[in-house]
């Protein structure tokens, strides 16, 4: 499935995002481990991209990987992400985007747990949490 972009202004990003989300899904910021507000959230729900509401995952894939941030091994479904090389920082890792706006997320890895073997390893700035209910 196509999923249609959504284009702003690196301005109306701005106005729109706390600075906090604007550094980590415009600006690929990330934050201090063990920092963010969904590294140790255990309650049900679906999260999304804090730019443009795409729903990204379910707490039904949120593992604890260790790292101290919210990290899953799927995404809700398989478009809602797209991928690039980041090889900033002296490192080789994929960059996980919102395949709707273009939002960075996190990096995905490939020492997750069964059945996929991935760790979306995500920012909780780049994310809204959407309780069940």
């Amino acid at each position: 499935m196509l999923v249609e972009k959504i284009i702003k202004s690196e301005a109306q990003w701005q106005r729109e995002l706390s600075p906090e989300a604007f550094r980590i899904a415009r600006k690929q910021g990330t934050e201090r481990a063990f920092s963010g507000a969904y590294w140790d959230n255990h309650a049900q729900g679906t999260y999304v991209c804090v730019c443009c509401g795409q729903p990204l995952f379910s707490s039904e894939t949120k593992f604890d990987s260790g790292t101290g941030w919210p990290s899953f091994f799927q995404t809700i479904t398989p478009d809602a992400l797209e991928s690039n090389r980041d090889c900033s920082h002296d490192m080789e890792r994929i960059e996980a985007v919102c395949s709707k706006c273009d939002a960075h997320l996190g990096h995905v890895f490939e020492d997750g747990p069964a059945p996929t073997r991935l760790r979306y390893c995500m920012n909780s700035g780049a994310l809204r949490f959407l309780p069940n209910g």
